[in-house]
């Protein structure tokens, strides 16, 4: 919590840092504090009647409500904190061009966006990991920029826009981009403490407050007036803080020493160090705020993977610092100002020089553990480190040792297999690798992803249709000039603009690409453990959930064995938490196959009522067998035939070995409608290539190798 109140602070110091990313579990008053800021930072002047809060002292010369002269009128207003709901278009994020108007009026008439009042204020995104990427990527060019630009149909319009920008998530449901984080200048982890005594404080003063709002902020509004002076004095030392080159060469070790990418972390890094020095009242960068900067900046620049665990080592950020020569005491402030507080001489002080920080920062006392369970660590292969660099996705680019089948491997270097009290086995997953796309059969209407071809709002214009037709899209400036132009005449247009009626709007019908749901249906019985068979089923996995971070699917999970079938994984975004649980999948006992397939077809009837438009594609590891319960082989049929009654796209790998085989996999294929995979065929190396082979996406590769050109798909190939 003292992370999370110390970059909220910094970046209201200086908004250059570049905004802060805030990551936690449910309930620890991420939203909360954010909320909070915004009472603490100064009271903006703005020009009167201006949309985008021009500053009067130095209005934007391109403002579109400009120019302004310097005796206009002012008004002085506080800070806004502006939310923009995960829904939002981009229109609204932006702004929008009225071009009915402009076609109609012959002028350019422009409706400002949420970016506009934000404006030297806070910009608040709640599940910014949930937000589409189009508008992430929006939200941090115009952070970065400090400008934002609307481009319609050649009309363009640009205004100012710096702000604070504050993004809250919760990794569980799903992970930002690396390269979305890298944008974000600070990142802090929080979590709920365990400590009861302090969350009996937290508890207290939560019912504190419900019971007297009133009373409760005026027992802190001394607190929270002295930290809000103090965020403006330090925003006016600001300027006179120095950086020389013995100091900056130490910040660029540093970050050096973690091997980020590109040269973000190092501006950052030390934007926030003068910012930190301006808060604790000095002009000079110490070691104390370069410490502190790295903590906030490096973290999350360091994932180049998403099983990448977050956050940093204290050791090594030590050993980091040590080498730059910065271990040692830190000086006292040329001011003559008290040093700053803390552990040890190089621990920043989130409070300042007056000690602990006061109660409203954080809700919580002094002292508090911090906990930040890390994410599990997965060795995984990045984009293009198998095979010869140049990208190809084929199957002969794959490096991933597997065992042959019919031969017992021994435990190797992916860890020993664990052994569960009632016999089951946990087989580790081999090492990860790059999957070829996989793509359902057809032209879907799901939400905008990277997988299969859909009808989107993004993408290539393919058509134009009337604007009822496909409301949401803005209007295609030549399909309407085209629509309305024979009719000027009856009309009787007057003037330089057309007569427009709102029949004539045209929009465009767009065809891009959607996220797909990926549910697999794993069978973890006994059988499965031979042969390290399991293994090389959550290496494939784990290489498809890879695959479907890039392209922002949604991957679920189903395990059946013993009695049972359970829901592993629930259909989710979120690539740390498919990984741990994967890794955890035991194996041993009974096949309840018909379980399984029937677990399966309840969690896609859910998920089909949850979010219709996303089509999923279930991929079933079995032999076939069914031994659990009366009548297994029987009901099991059943079950696959109710699955393929409902229309779902499936994959039957068959995972049956040895010399005499049942067949029992290609009956269960024929009643579930299914495509069957016999085993040898579809390796750990090649499991991923198979099965979009089965989708159509085969490749001439693959062709020249088996010299067959493939078997045939009855759901024919995809486009």
């Amino acid at each position: 919590m003292d992370d999370m109140a110390l970059a909220l602070t910094l970046s209201a110091v200086s908004p250059a840092v570049g905004g802060v990313l805030i990551r936690g579990e449910k309930g620890t008053a991420k939203s909360t504090i954010v909320r909070a800021l915004t009472a603490l930072l100064p009271p903006v002047t703005v020009v009167l009647g201006c949309r985008f809060s021009c500053d009067p002292a130095a209005p934007d010369p391109e403002c579109p409500d400009g120019p302004h002269q310097p005796s206009a009128a002012s008004t002085t207003r506080p800070a806004r904190l502006v939310e923009l709901p995960v829904g939002a278009t981009e229109d609204r994020v932006l702004g929008a061009l009225q071009l009915e108007q402009a076609l109609r009026d012959g002028v350019t008439a422009y409706e400002p966006g949420l970016l506009a009042s934000a404006h030297r204020g806070l910009l608040y995104v709640d599940e910014v990991n949930l937000l589409h990427d189009h508008l992430v990527d929006v939200l941090l060019d115009a952070a970065a920029m400090g400008r934002a630009t609307v481009e319609r149909e050649g009309v363009s319009v640009a205004h100012a826009a710096r702000f604070v920008l504050v993004g809250t998530m919760n990794p569980e449901e799903g992970e930002l981009r690396p390269q979305l984080l890298d944008r974000f200048g600070l990142t802090v982890e929080v979590a709920a403490s365990r400590d009861p005594a302090v969350r009996a404080e937290v508890t207290r003063r939560r019912l504190g407050y419900e019971a007297d709002p009133d009373g409760f902020a005026g027992r802190y509004a001394a607190a929270d007036a002295e930290r809000a002076a103090r965020i403006a004095r330090a925003r006016r030392l600001l300027p006179e803080v120095r950086l020389d080159d013995d100091t900056l060469y130490r910040i660029a070790t540093v970050c050096a020493s973690f091997e980020v990418d590109g040269m973000r972390a190092d501006l950052v890094t030390a934007r926030t160090a003068m910012a930190h020095a301006a808060w604790c009242g000095r002009t000079t960068v110490t070691g104390v705020d370069i410490r502190a900067a790295a903590r906030l900046a490096l973290p999350h620049r360091r994932r180049r993977d998403p099983f990448d665990p977050p956050g940093i080592e204290q050791e090594r950020l030590d050993q980091a610092l040590a080498d730059a020569g910065l271990d040692r005491p830190a000086e006292p402030p040329p001011d003559g100002g008290p040093p700053p507080q803390g552990s040890g001489p190089d621990e920043p002080d989130p409070g300042g020089p007056g000690g602990a920080p006061p109660p409203d920062d954080t809700g919580a006392t002094p002292g508090s553990p911090r906990t930040t369970g890390p994410a599990p660590e997965v060795d995984a292969v990045p984009d293009g480190a198998a095979g010869d660099g140049t990208g190809s996705e084929g199957p002969d680019r794959v490096r991933v040792p597997a065992a042959p089948h019919g031969s017992a491997e021994p435990d190797g270097p992916d860890g020993p297999a664990g052994e569960g009290p009632d016999g089951s086995r946990t087989l580790a997953a081999g090492r990860p690798y790059r999957a070829r796309l996989l793509v359902v059969p057809g032209v879907g209407a799901g939400v905008a992803g990277r997988r299969s071809p859909a009808v989107t709002t993004v993408g290539q214009t393919i058509r134009t249709t009337p604007a009822g037709a496909a409301a949401g899209n803005r209007p295609h400036l030549v399909a309407t000039l085209w629509a309305a132009a024979p009719h000027q005449r009856m009309r009787g247009r007057r003037g330089p603009g057309l007569e427009l009626r709102p029949q004539d709007l045209r929009v465009p019908v767009r065809q891009g690409r959607e996220g797909n749901l990926i549910l697999f249906c794993v069978d973890a019985s006994g059988s499965m453990a031979a042969r390290q068979r399991m293994r090389e089923v959550k290496t494939a996995v784990l290489s498809l959930l890879l695959d479907a971070y890039q392209r922002r699917d949604k991957v679920g999970l189903v395990t059946f064995r013993g009695n049972a079938a359970e829901l592993a994984l629930p259909p989710t975004s979120s690539v740390d938490v498919a990984a741990t649980r994967l890794a955890g999948l035991p194996t041993g006992g009974r096949t309840p196959l018909a379980e399984g397939l029937l677990r399966a077809g309840a969690v896609l009837r859910v998920e089909r009522i949850r979010d219709p438009r996303r089509r999923p594609l279930l991929v079933l590891l079995t032999d076939g067998r069914a031994t659990a319960g009366p009548d297994a082989v029987a009901r099991s049929r059943y079950a696959a035939r109710l699955l393929a009654g409902s229309g779902v796209r499936s994959v039957l790998v068959d995972c049956e070995a040895g010399r005499i085989r049942l067949g029992l996999a290609v009956e269960l294929a024929d009643a579930l409608g299914a495509e069957h995979l016999p085993l040898e065929r579809v390796a750990a190396a090649t499991l991923t290539g198979a099965v979009r082979d089965r989708t159509g996406t085969r490749t001439r590769n693959d062709n020249a190798r088996d010299g067959s050109g493939g078997v045939g798909s009855r759901w024919g190939r995809a486009a």
